[in-house]
């Protein structure tokens, strides 16, 4: 399938999301489609898949016009789309999923949904691609990476020619994204064609046959990995030069200000997923704790911002006992950049203004104690929404009409714009584009600089290196080792993440020493 789109335009009440966007994919290709948060990326391509209707412009396939009227008129003419917010029924099993919308029936009066068909042409697309998926599992029981792949079976289960994937890493660990890209080349291989949203350099470069960058709403260029850098995408992204390199002088720590010890949390089956842990972070230094996703980072944040209550340990902030409660957390002087920022993070109906003063809505100047001071709130909103870039015709436009990213923006403003002691950020530029993520590298590092202690869980180990004092390596639900990010290699680090003991240390601790860097690979 050979896709053209010319002169694309589609414009919302105060904002033009795409002007007059021209683009060719060919058969077989990976074409990325690179852009900042609001760019217009996943716009573009939910006109592409009907779920828009262009203002201006025309959409070809094989050199034919094709006009979709919805997704069903896209999905008939071949197009498939992955969302970056999955569309899957969570009690369903893998093969209920697939079959939905498009259910083969069987028996005399076709009263019987034909599961056996349909698991075995699930299993066929599987081995195909080297998807691994059981036909047989219930959704609600995958990891996310798991339940991605289900959702590329279902363009394939309809006979996709081209697939649309939109952000698919921003919610992988670094494993899957690997796992990802070899699926995805298997695709090309049969001749599929892939359109791949992202605003990731390293993987548009990776991954990407042609590279085109959309820049408020417009194509600013084309290109390909071979003629372009990180450094010129960047660019051509965000308008202006991007460093791509946290620029920080060493840290100089002081007197420790969380102090965990001997922390069990337990999940919500019951099972002990942070086990016996022990960690302290001081004043004016960054910790940033690696590990593969699921090893109990989630319950550990939960549990010290009092989301989860933990069943053995103390934690002390600022050298005190804390009542492990999120009003309680929050008066000790602890900002919380939540992992999930649509669960966690905001209130999805609620305005900009509003979500951004959730946590100090009942403090001057926002409130008198008996009403709140609406335009003191308005006026603060402005000059946060200005200052962390958040894309928005306005603060009173509900968070949920905002792009990821920008959501994300909205809750790291909140955070950041009170004077704290001690930041805990999960996953802080997840779904951020490369200017956005510059711009709270530096907020978090003045942060530290200020005096604060700041805690980071992060699965991106470029983001952990970046940033990080300390690296804390977290496995099973334990700190297994504390490295200087100095002297550690990536390498070093995995071997860790995944249970292993790299021949520095097993040498080390085999002469009865204990060391906290890593020396040597394994």
């Amino acid at each position: 399938m050979r896709l053209e789109l010319r002169g694309i335009t589609k414009r919302f009440p105060g904002v033009i999301a795409n002007r007059d966007i021209n683009i060719t994919v060919e058969p077989g290709e990976i074409h990325a489609l690179l852009g900042e948060n609001g760019a217009g990326k996943t716009t573009l391509m939910n006109v592409l898949f009907g779920l828009y209707q262009p203002d201006e412009g025309e959409i070809l396939i094989d050199g034919e016009p094709v006009t979709f009227h919805d997704p069903g008129d896209a999905i008939a003419a071949g197009i498939g789309m992955v969302h970056q917010h999955f569309m899957l029924v969570p009690v369903f099993t893998v093969t209920e999923n697939v079959m939905l919308g498009v259910e083969s029936v069987r028996g005399p009066l076709g009263q019987q949904l034909d599961r056996p068909a349909a698991r075995k042409r699930i299993v066929e697309i599987s081995d195909a691609h080297n998807l691994h998926v059981d036909p047989d599992a219930l959704v609600e029981d995958l990891p996310v990476g798991v339940r991605q792949r289900v959702e590329i079976i279902k363009t394939l289960y309809r006979h996709s020619n081209l697939l649309v994937l939109d952000e698919p890493t921003a919610v992988l660990t670094p494993q899957e994204d690997e796992e990802l890209f070899e699926i995805m080349r298997s695709l090309q291989a049969s001749g599929t064609a892939i359109v791949f949203i992202t605003h990731k350099l390293n993987e548009a470069m990776e991954i990407a046959d042609r590279i085109t960058v959309l820049r408020a709403g417009q194509v600013v260029g084309t290109t390909t990995p071979t003629e372009a850098t990180l450094e010129s995408l960047a660019e051509m992204m965000v308008g202006r030069h991007v460093a791509l390199v946290v620029d920080k002088e060493p840290a100089t720590a002081g007197e420790v200000v969380l102090d965990i010890e001997d922390l069990v949390v337990q999940d919500d089956r019951g099972h002990v997923t942070v086990d016996g842990l022990d960690l302290q972070v001081r004043a004016g230094e960054i910790v940033a704790i690696a590990g593969v996703q699921g090893n109990g980072q989630t319950e550990l944040v939960e549990a010290v911002t009092g989301m989860r209550r933990p069943a053995a340990g103390r934690v002390r902030i600022g050298g005190q006992l804390v009542k492990l409660e999120p009003r309680a957390i929050l008066e000790a002087g602890v900002a919380h950049v939540p992992e999930d920022r649509l669960e966690e993070g905001c209130v999805p109906a609620f305005s900009i203004a509003e979500n951004l003063v959730l946590n100090t809505y009942y403090r001057e100047p926002f409130s008198n104690g008996l009403q709140l001071d609406r335009e003191a709130i308005q006026q603060a909103a402005t000059g946060l929404v200005r200052d962390f870039d958040v894309r928005t015709p306005s603060v009173f436009n509900p968070v949920a009409n905002l792009s990821g990213g920008n959501q994300q923006k909205v809750i790291v403003a909140r955070e950041f714009s009170r004077p704290i002691s001690l930041l805990i950020a999960a996953q802080p530029t997840r779904g951020l584009d490369v200017g956005s993520i510059e711009y709270i590298h530096r907020r978090i590092v003045a942060k530290r600089d200020e005096g604060a202690a700041v805690l980071i869980v992060s699965t991106e180990l470029d983001e952990v290196f970046a940033l990080a004092d300390r690296i804390a390596v977290m496995y099973q639900g334990k700190i297994v080792d504390i490295l200087d990010p100095e002297v550690a290699t990536p390498q070093q680090l995995g071997l860790l993440m995944g249970g292993s003991r790299p021949v520095g240390i097993v040498e080390a601790e085999a002469a009865g020493e204990r060391t906290h860097v890593v020396t040597s690979g394994g």
